[in-house]
């Protein structure tokens, strides 16, 4: 059954059906519209809402940033930005494969549709045409029928009378000839006009509008077909991304599994404990023996216990409970109690050897491309890194001086258990490394002159630079297509190796075997670092 057989007559059913039918998909179009601004605005508002309570980022300085729950809730906040990303996934999909195309989808739909009925209009005017011919044709065979029986009666009626002539007679007789000949005319005329008619509104029944008709119907049933895939895609465009949004509750969920109380509470008696030990037992001063006074208070010059300060001073509170003023930051740290300055004094040491490895290594660096320079000229003027090359040796002398001076703090402060003994001389002139044994001491390997080095490791050109170590490896759990600059490809299931961390924006640096490196989205992937 077609729309050109069973609605030959229904012209302004289907045109009001069709334009109907149209107006539906706009409405889906801005329904969708709509949509897209809510996960937006949804997306929008948990960024900043992970954004705001995440102000604050992890510092080493900062103790409660390594307790398990303050670390899980800040995964939380890192997992509930990368949902937000998905939501944002999710509206960038819908306006992309809904909202454009099925306007683009629509204008055609419109034209063609304006094409159909412009033809149809086309063949009803033709045909109102040829029935104005065809009418008119028929009103003068009418009247010049009636003028020529007229004529036919009045020659009758003039022959039959005694009284005419003969030429009057035959006057009447050729004006009723004349008469019945352009009647006969006529008559051949209308029904030349009327085949013309018939024929034409027969191929405007069973032909013409019967093809415009099922072009119409073709045309809606591919606008609701194409409106069907968009209702489709409004549903597929979420389950797309739901594996990722199942990975962020999951890590959400993983984050509340991590909290560990004890470890927690532990951190706080490492963090806090001061080192000191309980006070003893006050001494009984029997002032019935006549015991000096003044002996007695000297007794309690140094105090045993937190009573002391009550038996001096009565209307002190407990220390233990008293609001403390705040102590004044010194550079040795003796501020704080014995336990936390031992360890603040060797977290000290260990970040100052950092720092002079860096610039022991920038120096030795440096060393190796000014000879290189005078080698080849034309790759460079070695007098342009003589300021570098001093910058860098007065840092390193400053950074000495800072290791010597805290080394002598944490021998003062008693430092306890397997320290890291730091030795102002590891590091010789030449900015290398002393070759020193497990204890210490010198090892029996000879040091190699650092010339020689140079010259092993330089040829005529430059080597590659020195990779990143890696600090961790991870494994895609998604396809990543890599079609933007900095970023790379990547297949699920395959392992990379971490170079850098994720700084809060959603990306993660890594490298392939082949050493190919680039950014990939951290919710992409599952991560362990070493």
């Amino acid at each position: 059954m077609d729309w050109g057989t069973e609605l030959w007559d229904q012209y302004d059913t289907i045109e009001k059906h069709t334009q109907s039918g149209l107006e539906l998909v706009e409405k889906y179009v801005k329904f969708v519209k709509e949509r897209t601004e809510i996960e937006q605005n949804y997306a929008k508002q948990l960024r900043n809402l992970s954004k705001k309570y995440n102000q604050k980022r992890s510092s080493k300085d900062e103790p409660e940033c390594r307790l398990t729950s303050y670390q899980s809730f800040l995964d939380i906040l890192n997992e509930m930005n990368d949902y937000a990303g998905q939501r944002e996934l999710i509206a960038e999909n819908l306006m992309m494969n809904i909202c454009i195309d099925l306007t683009k989808y629509l204008q055609e739909l419109k034209q063609e549709r304006k094409t159909y009925l412009m033809e149809a209009k086309k063949a009803q005017q033709s045909l109102e045409s040829t029935y104005k011919q065809l009418d008119t044709s028929k009103k003068r065979f009418e009247r010049e029928w009636r003028e020529a029986e007229r004529a036919a009666q009045n020659a009758e009626k003039t022959d039959q009378d005694i009284n005419a002539t003969k030429a009057d007679v035959e006057k009447a007789k050729l004006h009723a000839n004349m008469k019945a000949h352009t009647a006969e005319d006529c008559k051949n005329d209308y029904a030349s006009q009327l085949q013309k008619y018939n024929k034409e509104q027969s191929q405007f029944y069973f032909n013409d509008m019967p093809i415009i008709f099922n072009k119409l119907q073709d045309l809606d049933e591919r606008r609701i077909r194409k409106l069907a895939q968009g209702y489709i895609l409004f549903s597929d465009t979420e389950k797309h991304v739901m594996p990722i949004i199942g990975k962020c509750l999951e890590g959400i969920t993983k984050a509340g599994t991590n909290v560990n109380e004890k470890n927690d509470t532990m951190f706080v008696i490492e963090q806090n404990k001061s080192g000191f030990d309980r006070p003893g037992d006050l001494e009984f001063e029997d002032y019935s023996q006549g015991i000096n006074r003044a002996s007695s208070d000297s007794s309690l010059g140094t105090p045993k216990g937190p009573m002391d300060l009550l038996g001096k001073n009565k209307s002190k509170n407990f220390w233990l409970f008293t609001r403390k003023n705040k102590p004044t930051v010194t550079e040795d740290f003796a501020h704080l109690p014995p336990e936390q300055r031992r360890k603040r004094l060797q977290q000290k040491l260990e970040d100052i050897s950092k720092d002079l490895q860096k610039e022991v290594d920038q120096s030795e660096a440096l060393e190796k491309m000014k000879d290189v320079y005078e080698k080849n000229p034309q790759m460079g003027d070695p007098a342009s890194l003589a300021s570098q090359i001093s910058q860098t040796s007065q840092k390193m002398e400053r950074l000495k001086v800072d290791l010597n001076k805290y080394e002598t703090w944490l021998a003062e402060a008693g430092a306890r258990g397997d320290t890291l003994r730091y030795k102002p001389n590891m590091f010789n002139n030449n900015g290398a490394h002393d070759a020193l044994s497990p204890d210490g001491a010198h090892s029996d390997e000879s040091t190699l002159d650092p010339s020689q080095a140079i010259y092993a490791e330089f040829d005529d050109d430059f080597e590659d630079e020195e990779l990143a170590a890696p600090i961790g490896k991870c494994t895609a759990m998604y396809n990543f297509p890599g079609a933007s600059e900095g970023t790379i490809s990547m297949q699920e299931g395959e392992v990379l190796a971490v170079v850098e961390e994720d700084k809060g924006d959603g990306w993660t640096r890594v490298r392939r075997s082949n050493g190919d490196e680039g950014y990939i989205p951290t919710s992409y992937v599952a991560i362990l670092l070493n």
